[in-house]
């Protein structure tokens, strides 16, 4: 699908859709960035403040978990990354990382499609991946400083430029344009993930982990599918029970043991 109209970011078209004043009061819009995640670290290392929310039009060396490469042609996608504060320990990171693939599924559901979680932070939409969620933590002793969840989302990309990116691989992604069967006005989609993502925040603050983790069970692809696990020690198979309340994933292997997988690669083998 062709985008036709302007699209171009403008932060006071972004802070005019935000639900209430205190959604992200420190918004930086930028061009080309090396990633969104990049400039909001030297952000969060300068002291920048909980709530603290960098956009950008293109990335050049955008990224996802384990290293792979995002995607990030200019004009036509969000680049977002959000700098929270929470009072939480290091091991609640991964749990309060969930509000960032809850807000993703809520803003999709606003363009008329409804989204799914594969863990941990991976949004589809039939079948396709549309988006993903980058959270990085950074502690002080024991106590967090900052959580950062950086967003990627195909908006107006072609499926035929991710092909021609991706190769086969562009075969599992996909573009709210494309599904949507429409454009997808950028900014208005930006604030939209700002107000759900802070609204998340705001829950997860006000009532702890629980609304949050039930909300992304309710969302979850993965629970009762056979799964190959990767990239903790040696691959193996198994069923997924579900999260925990830290986030990490619950996989019982042959043999009966159950696993918690806090980071590696998960393949469906079913």
């Amino acid at each position: 699908m062709p985008v036709n109209g302007d699209m171009s970011l403008d932060i006071q078209i972004v802070q005019k859709h935000l639900a209430y004043q205190s959604v992200a009061r420190d918004i930086h819009v930028y061009g080309a960035v090396a990633s969104t995640n990049a400039v909001l670290r030297t952000l969060a290392a300068n002291g920048a403040s909980d709530g603290t929310v960098v956009i950008a039009d293109e990335q050049t060396e955008g990224r996802g978990r384990h290293g792979k490469q995002w995607f990030s042609p200019p004009a036509v996608n969000l680049y977002l990354s959000a700098l929270f504060r929470p009072n939480i320990t290091p091991r609640s990171a991964g749990g309060f990382s969930f509000v960032g693939s809850l807000a993703l599924c809520d803003a999709i559901r606003g363009e008329g499609l409804e989204a799914t979680i594969k863990w941990p932070n991976d949004v589809l939409v039939e079948g396709k991946k549309v988006a993903g969620v980058l959270a990085e933590c950074a502690t002080v002793e024991t106590r967090v400083d900052y959580v950062m969840l950086g967003f990627g989302v195909n908006l107006n990309v072609t499926h035929k430029t991710l092909m021609t990116a991706m190769g086969q691989s562009g075969h599992f992604a996909g573009s709210l344009a494309d599904l949507a069967g429409r454009e997808i006005n950028r900014n208005a989609f930006a604030a939209a993930l700002l107000n759900h993502l802070f609204r998340w925040v705001a829950t997860y603050r006000t009532d702890g982990p629980t609304p949050v983790l039930a909300a992304w069970r309710d969302r979850d692809i993965l629970t009762g599918r056979r799964v190959e696990v990767r990239g903790e020690g040696p691959s193996y198979e198994g069923r997924v029970l579900g999260v925990d309340t830290q986030g990490c994933l619950l996989v019982r292997d042959s043999p009966g043991e159950v696993h918690r997988v806090l980071a590696g690669e998960i393949r469906l083998s079913d």
